[in-house]
């Protein structure tokens, strides 16, 4: 008995939409959560070098709170020195007056050089955690900088994919199937079946069968290549679905070979997109909703 052969309604079209919306709305969201990873691994290294920086300031206050203190005693010292050999010149003989003169003046000497040698490392010490404070700094920047280029590198490669898709989805052509029903989108190429597949709207099973003795599966039916003509790019093929055995007698290169199953209220969809000497490769494509007829 002959499968039914009656015109289906053309496919809606809004899928298409739908699944090319559905698609750019995952590769954006994709792109914000890789931002989100990023920055926050921003924030952490921040808080990381913030705490560092704190401590080695914190350290610092401590180690020249200490110096300071022992530089004060020290300098103390010098002046109380200093102050007692000047008082100690007033009274002495005009000899002895010159000597203490002279060894208060080598104390002055050693006072301002003690001075001048506190304030130098202080200096240096404020020097040293400022440069790396600038170096976290321009770290962090950096990495920002990189952050920000990586992300804008992927907004570039989705909005890329995105036309490639759209580009290769306008050369899809939709024609009629050898049993009259309109088909879906058609592929020609391996490219425009990886844009089939990225839609969703079917399953797609793709297949390289050579003449054999024994029938091959693809999908949940089997095929048995009978003939190929490389010349007219024609092809004879037996189809086994739901136990009933069909032939495809003489069918052309990216034709919609359909039949049905009771599996689904649409037809099955065998597409061959090269003929080859005794070998055939193309796809078989079935609906998504798998229920009885």
């Amino acid at each position: 008995m002959s499968s039914p052969s009656y015109l289906e309604p053309p496919p809606d079209r809004s899928g298409l939409k739908t699944a090319l919306v559905a698609g750019a709305l995952i590769a954006l969201v994709a792109a914000n959560v890789y931002l989100y990873v990023q920055l926050d691994h921003v924030r952490t290294d921040l808080t990381r070098t913030r705490e560092t920086m704190m401590t080695e300031l914190t350290n610092l206050r401590d180690a020249s709170s200490v110096t300071s203190t022992s530089q004060t005693r020290h300098l103390e010292t010098l002046k109380a020195e200093l102050e007692n050999a000047r008082n100690q010149a007033r009274s002495l003989s005009s000899q002895a007056k010159a000597e203490a003169l002279a060894h208060s003046e080598q104390l002055a000497k050693q006072l301002e050089a003690e001075q001048s040698k506190a304030q130098q490392e202080i200096s240096t010490e404020i020097s040293g955690v400022k440069q790396a404070a600038d170096t976290a700094a321009a770290s962090l920047t950096a990495k920002i900088t990189d952050v920000s280029g990586d992300v804008g590198g992927v907004k570039k490669q989705v909005a890329s994919n995105q036309a490639e898709l759209e580009k290769t989805i306008a050369q899809l052509k939709s024609v009629q199937g050898d049993l009259g029903v309109a088909s879906g989108l058609i592929a020609t190429n391996s490219n425009e079946l990886s844009a089939l597949k990225r839609l969703g709207e079917r399953n797609y099973f793709e297949f390289k069968i050579g003449r054999t003795k024994d029938r091959q599966r693809v999908g949940d039916v089997t095929l048995l290549l009978k003939k190929t003509d490389t010349k007219k790019n024609k092809y004879t093929v037996e189809v086994m679905a739901d136990d009933k055995l069909t032939e495809k007698r003489d069918k052309n290169v990216n034709e919609p070979v359909q039949f049905y199953t009771s599996k689904a209220k649409q037809p099955y969809e065998l597409v061959v997109n090269q003929v080859q000497k005794d070998q055939i490769v193309g796809y078989l494509a079935t609906p998504k909703e798998q229920v009885a007829r």
